[in-house]
């Protein structure tokens, strides 16, 4: 049985195709194309949804990081600490500002930025620090904010990075309201997908946010009036009015992600695979915040497995396969192999399955009968 890694009619049946091309319709008839009235709609609807006090719809969650860093002044000169597990735009936001992203390394459980590894980087330089919410499991804030200050010796700014993290919730604070702003994604393959390219900022200071929203329209409150430099980063209301229409169904979605989630790892333990089992697989800890936006595994064959499962039309991926401070355009910071253990290792052995809401039990079981093939196929020899 083949089965996709995501496919994105899940949550395009026909009714809601009816409903979207209803919506598209409007604005078709208003002709407000780019941040028209469905965007102000999304923004409200964010802020009640995530529990913050400003949400700012822009192009997409790349933009959304920027924004957070300009509107704290960061640029030519500063320092951001940065994990080095993450999607490139986590750094690439920092380096479009002119500043300089600092690697730091991951916490081997969580692939969240490590308080400790963070706090080694600070410098007199450091002005802020960008914590990836990773795969949708809340970073440990509270922990990277008393690491990091009580090394700078002074108050610094965090950054969210909550891409992945729609949904996601921690016991100690409110994701996306407490660092000073933070950016998220809704890329089509995010919990939380627009039918096309989307993100959106929040913050909880009115002043950023009154920033926030005068930058993403070339830095001017005015029409034809511009206070400083900004950029083109507003959001078309054709993404604004898909997002609509998907949000009501986030915590049914979400809530589908941790059933396979837990269906994956009963599979795990059925099939004798984990490592609580003495098995050659690390399964993910899903909190009970966890958005689960990917389903991550750690095996030290990954790539065998991740061929094998190919020939049987499984899908997987790898998120993420090179560190950041090992990435081509970054080598002029003078990474080098060995600098971050974790990241590294992480990046050799992390190996993505199918957890979109759309995937079913008879998907997962195929999923772990594959895997399980696969090692039963491997002289023992091979087997870690």
């Amino acid at each position: 049985m083949p089965v996709p890694f995501f496919d994105i009619h899940y949550n395009l049946d026909e009714a809601t195709r009816l409903s979207l091309l209803a919506r598209w319709a409007r604005i078709l008839e208003h002709g407000g194309f780019v941040n028209g009235p469905e965007v102000r709609e999304l923004e409200a609807a964010l802020r009640a949804l995530l529990g913050v006090r400003y949400a700012l719809g822009c192009s997409n969650g790349s933009d959304a990081l920027v924004l957070c860093l300009r509107a704290l002044d960061v640029g030519p000169g500063d320092e951001v600490i940065v994990p080095a597990f993450t999607f490139f735009a986590s750094a690439g936001a920092v380096a479009r500002t002119g500043a300089t992203p600092v690697f730091a390394d991951v916490d081997p459980a969580t692939y969240c930025l490590d308080p400790r590894s963070a706090a080694a980087k600070v410098t007199p330089r450091t002005k802020a620090v960008l914590p990836v919410h990773l795969y949708g499991r809340a970073a440990e804030l509270p922990a990277i904010r008393a690491a990091v200050d009580a090394a700078a010796g002074r108050r610094l700014a965090i950054v969210e990075d909550a891409a992945q993290a729609i949904g996601t919730a921690h016991p100690a604070y409110v994701v996306g309201a407490f660092g000073e702003a933070a950016g998220w994604s809704c890329f089509p393959t995010k919990n939380l997908g627009a039918p096309g390219d989307a993100g959106f900022v929040t913050s909880e200071d009115e002043a950023r946010a009154e920033r926030m929203k005068r930058l993403r329209e070339h830095g001017g409150g005015r029409q034809y009036h511009h206070d400083e430099v900004g950029f083109n980063f507003r959001m078309d209301s054709l993404q604004a009015a898909g997002l609509l229409q998907h949000l009501p169904r986030l915590v049914e979605f979400n809530a589908a992600r941790r059933v396979g989630a837990e269906h994956y790892a009963h599979l795990f333990h059925e099939a004798g695979l984990s490592a609580e089992q003495g098995g050659p697989i690390t399964l993910p800890e899903i909190t009970p915040g966890h958005a689960v936006h990917q389903y991550v595994i750690r095996l030290r064959e990954r790539d065998a497995l991740r061929a094998f499962l190919g020939e049987r039309k499984v899908g997987c991926a790898v998120y993420y396969p090179l560190g950041l401070h090992l990435q081509p355009c970054f080598a002029a910071l003078g990474g080098k192999r060995g600098d971050l253990p974790h990241t590294e290792r992480a990046s050799a052995e992390v190996l993505a399955l199918p957890i979109y809401p759309g995937v079913t039990r008879a998907q997962r079981e195929e999923v772990v009968a594959g895997i399980a093939a696969c090692y039963a196929a491997m002289p023992t020899a091979v087997r870690k």
